[in-house]
């Protein structure tokens, strides 16, 4: 006996959110033949009752100090690399609240909710995640471009790695992501979908099969996240390769000179910078790849129904992935960063200084 997992109506039967129920139902669907697939699915949906709400614990308060921190500007980081930092931590801050809370907490306990099945607030909410998201992506973009330019471009440096150039993109950017995604507006109906899928609301028959908006939607997954996703792949390797070929070429020039110090002060700025640019890229990467694979496999699935059906199984760990890109950059600041970690413990301490000064 087998489910489609993919049903996105009301089945109660197979979507129920109901925690006791959904661990008496993985009790005894071994006993009815349910596939393994099924199986596992359901765990993941179980785990998701601790993981959302532990995720959103942890990342609303990591991501208000990440600002906060950021926001003092002595983290030993230049203006322009600050105001990106501070850019990607106020985004994911909104993602926090707009889809980990708002969306995806609300979805692993759906029937607390079901008042929202017809909600006129969906397609707002849909339009304000989606561009959030698409800002979040290309801000990502945008500094590891600008990380880029700096290591591997050193006359155009001058002109491009300063903060008035980063407020422009960074502006540019918000307003691009913020008219793209006013589409989904018009395209959805009234109500949630109760269930992890690429679409928040719900769609008219109409749309669905309508190949203009099967256009539509396939450029905006397209758009964001797949170019990013190859853009900051590609980005990576250049800056790589330019690093190893100009580590080679100083180490040679360095080795002809007698009595030179071994430190060299250009290549441990750069180095700082590489680690700084690898780890946060590095973050996406990882995070958004299965999510970029459902995407992919849902769109092409929806164009030719011959194509098996996406897993729910790697949908699911790929949504519970990009949730945890949401709060992972405090921990790759502290650990990549030593000022930032030096300032994220004054930070810390300033609350119980206060109230230990005022006891005194």
């Amino acid at each position: 006996m087998e489910l489609n997992l993919r049903i996105m109506d009301w089945n109660v039967t197979a979507m129920d959110r109901d925690l006791s129920e959904d661990i008496y139902n993985l009790n005894w669907y071994r006993y009815w033949g349910f596939s393994l697939k099924f199986l596992v699915f359901l765990g993941f949906q179980i785990m998701g009752y601790f993981y959302y709400p532990i995720l959103a614990i942890i990342g609303l308060p990591v991501n208000v100090l990440i600002i906060v921190v950021l926001s003092l500007k002595n983290c030993g980081l230049s203006r322009c690399v600050t105001l990106y930092l501070l850019a990607m931590g106020s985004t994911d801050l909104l993602l926090v609240v707009v889809d980990l809370i708002l969306r995806q907490i609300v979805f692993v306990f759906k029937d607390n909710f079901s008042f929202l099945y017809f909600s006129p607030l969906c397609k707002y909410h849909a339009v304000l995640i989606y561009a959030v998201r698409d800002c979040s992506i290309w801000y990502t973009v945008a500094f590891t471009f600008d990380r880029f330019v700096a290591i591997c471009c050193q006359k155009l440096k001058i002109k491009y790695c300063i903060e008035k150039t980063a407020g422009a993109v960074l502006g540019t950017v918000t307003v691009l992501s913020i008219a793209k995604n006013i589409f989904w507006y018009f395209m959805f109906i009234d109500g949630y979908v109760m269930s992890n899928s690429s679409r928040l609301c719900r769609t008219s028959y109409e749309v669905l099969k309508s190949p203009i908006w099967a256009m539509i939607e396939f450029i905006h997954y397209f758009i964001t996240p797949f170019i990013p996703f190859i853009l900051i792949l590609l980005l990576n390797v250049l800056t790589i390769r330019h690093i190893l070929v100009s580590s080679r070429a100083r180490r040679r020039l360095r080795a002809h000179r007698d009595g030179e110090s071994p430190s060299d002060p250009e290549m441990e700025s750069r180095r700082k910078s590489m680690i700084l640019l690898f780890v946060i890229s590095g973050n996406f990467i990882v995070l958004w790849a299965l999510y970029l694979a459902e995407v992919i496999w849902t769109q092409l699935w929806w164009v030719n129904m011959k194509f098996e059906d996406p897993n729910a199984v790697l949908g699911e760990i790929g949504y519970m992935l990009q949730m945890l890109s949401y709060c992972t950059n405090t921990c790759i600041y502290a650990v990549t960063q030593t000022k930032f970690r030096e300032q994220l413990t004054i930070v810390i301490k300033y609350p119980f200084t206060q109230i230990v000064k005022s006891i005194v």
